[in-house]
């Protein structure tokens, strides 16, 4: 899954794709590079973000969703509000992405109306506070159970199981220890059944890992990602999708070899 910022206050690339043409242009490129679905998202979760209204969200991502289905491409939007997400499928989206797993009033009844896949996400707190004090007793279990009921919700609002996807939430409201504990443990929330989703691409924890910038996060972005994959992932949502596709290629490789051949 690559990553379509339409914003102008991203923690990675804010501002660089803000303008819609050079998004399109961005996604396009991406998709030359492997990625198999497009993420478009047009307000930042970055930790202290500001929220911005709907109508704002909807200008910025609108057009490149309708330029991107035009060019046959499968789009998911990055969004936790039931209008954004009732224009996005409306304009030919196949996949929702919430950070808030659907929470939002009328947010299920909408996904539900669609054919649309769905990637419930857990966070603790919301964006402009997630990061200031997180705490769990047990984060592995307390996010597993998180998701458990939200896919309960999910089925009960009338969404097929094999429309859903799960994603532990890295760095949305966690410690770093909090992260590396989900990392290490991801097999654990794919015991839901459901495939789990992956997104450590340019985080603060890759940073605090190795001291490199948001800028200099590739190799291990690509490392973190391959470490979710042996634990269990089998999607992730990454900024660079070219490195991250040519490691897949030496993991799939591997794994596909028959012992003795």
């Amino acid at each position: 899954m690559g990553i379509v910022n339409v914003t102008p206050d991203s923690f990675s690339d804010g501002g660089r794709l803000h303008d819609a043409q050079a998004a399109i242009a961005h996604a396009l490129k991406l998709r030359e590079q492997g990625a198999d679905i497009l993420d478009v998202g047009g307000e930042s979760t970055r930790p202290g973000a500001m929220a911005v209204s709907a109508k704002e969200e909807i200008q910025r991502v609108l057009p490149v969703i309708e330029a991107l289905v035009r060019e046959d491409c499968l789009v998911s939007v990055d969004t936790s509000k039931t209008d954004v997400m009732r224009a996005a499928l409306s304009a030919g989206a196949a996949m929702v992405n919430d950070v808030s797993a659907l929470q939002a009033p009328g947010a299920l009844e909408r996904v539900a109306a669609s054919d649309a896949a769905v990637c419930l996400m857990h966070m603790q707190g919301d964006p402009r506070t997630m990061q200031q004090a997180p705490c769990y007793a047990d984060v592995v279990n307390e996010v597993k159970q998180f998701l458990r009921s939200r896919v309960q919700a999910c089925e009960t609002a009338g969404i097929a199981r094999e429309r859903l996807m799960v994603d532990p939430g890295f760095g949305f409201g966690k410690t770093l220890q909090h992260n590396l504990a989900l990392l290490k443990h991801l097999d654990h929330l794919a015991e839901l059944g459901l495939p789990v989703v992956a997104g450590l691409s340019r985080k603060s924890m890759l940073g605090a890992l190795t001291g490199r910038p948001v800028d200099e996060r590739e190799f291990a972005g690509v490392a973190a990602h391959l470490v979710a994959v042996a634990h269990g992932a089998r999607l992730v949502r990454v900024h660079d999708v070219a490195a991250m596709r040519d490691a897949l290629a030496i993991w799939n490789a591997v794994e596909e070899q028959q012992d003795g051949t």
